[in-house]
């Protein structure tokens, strides 16, 4: 059985949750930036920079 799918449904259902909670606005600083947007767009954002990073952390070929 293929466990894989609904492991990955089951957290797609968990970050629509928690976007959908999470509408208000929120301020970071990074060195001399500083930058307001909502945590609807922050979060996707978040979770692809950290996809991206994992994707390629975990290759087994570092041939560029």
């Amino acid at each position: 059985m293929d466990f894989k799918k609904p492991f990955i449904f089951g957290l797609i259902i968990v970050f629509v949750l928690i976007l959908i909670q999470n509408v208000g606005n929120v301020v970071f600083q990074f060195l001399f930036w500083q930058v307001s947007m909502s945590k609807v767009i922050l979060a996707p954002l978040l979770m692809l920079i950290g996809g991206l990073i994992g994707f390629f952390i975990g290759r087994k070929s570092w041939d560029w």
